[in-house]
């Protein structure tokens, strides 16, 4: 059967986005559903939220470890680590570990990230963020060596 929708040229002085003639099956987006998995979301918040000043890493101690293992393996990094969401049909819930840098207000770094988080996941899936819960595991002291460093790791043979 041939297809019942055309799109109206570009170069036509009556186009518009997204303008199309109807022939008998209705609006195009009622001809379907979709479905929006639980790690699209957890990777939109992971990445959304490192990107918070203040924030030093995702993760609880042990995530953080293997973690910092998994990144040494091509392609392993994980963007997701430390996020957990529940997805439903058109409601999401999160839930964030974090590491913040010493200094910084863990009050105000928390806002920040719970509004990023909250902006882009809506915006990029449409999905409303019920609540976004934060945990700060851990503080990160200056003096201490991060787990993504080489030197803290170094072998002892050469």
């Amino acid at each position: 059967m041939a297809d019942s929708t055309q799109r109206v040229r570009p170069e036509s002085p009556d186009w518009e986005p997204n303008t199309l003639t109807k022939r008998g099956g209705g609006d195009p987006a009622t001809r379907g559903r979709t479905t929006i998995a639980g790690g699209v979301v957890e990777k939109i918040a992971g990445l959304v939220a490192r990107e918070v000043v203040g924030v030093h890493a995702m993760g609880g101690g042990l995530s953080r470890t293997f973690g910092a293992v998994r990144d040494r393996v091509p392609g392993g990094r994980s963007v997701a680590r430390g996020v957990k969401a529940e997805v439903g049909e058109s409601q999401t819930a999160l839930d964030l570990e974090i590491v913040v840098d010493y200094g910084v207000s863990i009050g105000v770094v928390a806002r920040e990230v719970r509004e990023d988080v909250i902006a882009a996941v809506e915006r990029m899936t449409g999905l409303e963020v019920v609540e976004v819960n934060i945990t700060v595991s851990d503080v990160k002291l200056p003096d201490e060596p991060d787990d993504d460093d080489e030197d803290a790791t170094e072998q002892r043979v050469q």
